[in-house]
């Protein structure tokens, strides 16, 4: 596989971090809540567990990996509600190095950011050709619980190739134990971060945390996961 390649289907596959991402073992209730699991090698994978209310528990300590399930929507909102009762220190994500997060939402889109070059393309479509039958997004944003909330809103992200654009929602020194709601109008951000107008439907939701830089301890929730009209 030609290293660029390589390079960008990590990036495609595992966003917010820049080691090799590998499929890891999906527990039985993972997989039957429709996701699947995912890490990057050299790290230990945190605990991703599926509640009965339809939610997930991510515990950890020092650890990083995500999950992932498609989805297929177009011009809807997404809410959520999550909370951290154990994350990391606030650290910034707009630069890579010592940027953990407690929970990142992303979603992938079918589309390109309007700037795309022919260089980021043709190289999307080796990384498409060696993944197969798993349908590569084009562009994707990230929500985020963690960084110093100075960060700009949006900010590219320097690990997504350039196709990734992210919010950061909760600054980590957010309330701890406490719950949350969210809603997001997708069609807004991406008009937002990406200056089009034709806004392309969803393909997949991941859900990651990152907290091997500061080996901080993790327990957080996401739950009440849903696309509806806003």
């Amino acid at each position: 596989m030609p290293p660029f390649a390589r390079a960008l289907l990590v990036l495609l596959l595992a966003p917010l971090l820049g080691a090799p991402a590998e499929r890891l073992p999906t527990p039985d209730p993972l997989r039957a809540a429709g996701w699947q699991k995912g890490g990057w090698s050299g790290l230990k994978p945190a605990t991703f567990e599926a509640l009965p209310d339809g939610g997930l528990r991510i515990t950890g300590i020092g650890q990083a990996s995500f999950v992932w399930r498609s989805v297929t929507t177009a011009d809807a909102c997404l809410y959520w509600r999550w909370r951290v009762d154990q994350g990391p220190p606030p650290t910034p994500l707009d630069r890579k190095g010592g940027d953990d997060r407690a929970i990142a939402l992303t979603v992938g889109f079918d589309g390109w950011p309007t700037e795309a070059n022919f260089f980021q393309k043709a190289q999307h479509s080796m990384a498409q050709a060696l993944a197969g039958d798993h349908r590569l997004p084009r562009s994707m944003i990230s929500y985020t619980w963690g960084g110093t909330g100075q960060e700009p809103r949006p900010f590219t992200s320097p690990y997504m190739a350039g196709l990734g654009k992210v919010y950061v929602l909760r600054a980590a020194n957010a309330p701890r134990q406490q719950w949350f709601d969210e809603k997001v109008n997708l069609s807004r951000d991406w008009r937002s971060a990406f200056k089009g107008t034709a806004v392309p439907s969803v393909l997949e939701i991941m859900i990651g945390t990152d907290v091997d830089d500061t080996k901080a301890r993790l327990d957080a929730r996401v739950d009440s996961i849903r696309f509806a009209p806003c």
